[in-house]
């Protein structure tokens, strides 16, 4: 009896022992794959670093003529729709966001933008901006700073809130990034600066990316998607640069990225910005926009 029961307990430890390798193999294997994962996380981010763009510079890329170095003459939505990314991108690095919405639920454009960090980004632009909306009392809401920061106010005290230049200022950011180039035009009556297209691969990873997320990587839920390149895709249709990314499509693709494109556009801001781990003020400028 006693042997029986030696030989129980040495089987069941024997299994134990072996339950403890397999699950200390399962651990080393599960830890190379996350260390593996990180250091193709790292490797993006040095490729990133190398040439990040902001979306303002993004949406301003996608609407720039490659050879003639500026935007549309047409384009009359660019303006704004810069001045957006810039509120998107700063919600976007955590230094804005709107504030609570209150038991009576205020709508998204009647919620005002208070800063929630006043840390330096290391773009010009986007700290000038920051530093006019922390600097301003009683908070003005998102419509209200997309007007000021273009300019678009009938009231002279508040004209010096606009941003004054941004498309050249960013297009000067995109030379220095080695994006583009500086070139002069003449235009009979008057000599233009502008800026053409000197790195083609950027332009084109940035289409592709735009591309994919409707195709190729298509979640078929805008919350499953990454933040970033959602934005990029309202904030593009936005500023009327969203079809340059696709008319390079075949017919068949442009058809079911436009169509997946309009299935984000018919989605309701305020109901969106109700779920869960959303960005409130990247569908507040949404709302703006669509209103």
């Amino acid at each position: 009896m006693t042997s029986l029961a030696q030989r129980s307990s040495g089987l069941v430890q024997r299994r134990t022992e072996a339950t403890r390798s397999a699950a200390h193999e399962r651990e080393r294997e599960s830890g190379d794959e996350d260390a593996e994962a990180r250091r193709g996380e790292e490797e993006d981010d040095d490729q990133a670093k190398e040439t990040r763009l902001t979306l303002m510079e993004e949406v301003l890329l996608l609407g720039l003529k490659d050879r003639e170095g500026y935007t549309s003459f047409w384009n009359d939505c660019i303006s704004s729709g810069l001045r957006g990314c810039m509120l998107v991108e700063l919600a976007l690095r955590g230094r804005l966001q709107l504030e609570p919405c209150g038991a009576r639920r205020k709508s998204l454009l009647a919620r005002k933008v208070i800063c929630k960090s006043d840390a330096p980004t290391g773009d010009v632009l986007l700290d000038e901006a920051l530093k006019h909306i922390k600097e301003t009392q009683p908070p003005e809401t998102v419509q209200s700073w997309i007007e000021l920061l273009s300019g678009e106010t009938w009231n002279p005290l508040k004209l010096h809130y606009q941003l004054r230049n941004v498309r050249e200022r960013l297009a000067k950011n995109l030379v220095e990034k080695g994006v583009l180039t500086t070139e002069k035009q003449n235009f009979l009556l008057f000599d233009m600066t502008t800026h053409p297209l000197t790195n083609n691969t950027i332009k084109q990873r940035l289409i592709k990316k735009v591309q994919d997320s409707v195709l190729e990587k298509w979640v078929n839920d805008p919350h499953r998607m990454d933040k970033r390149v959602l934005a990029l895709i309202l904030l593009a249709h936005s500023s009327d640069v969203l079809e340059n990314a696709f008319a390079p499509l075949q017919d068949e693709q442009y058809d079911l990225g436009m169509k997946r494109v309009h299935t984000l556009l018919e989605l309701e801001p305020e109901k969106e910005s109700t779920k869960p781990n959303v960005n409130e003020l990247m569908w507040a400028v949404v709302a703006a926009f669509t209103k």
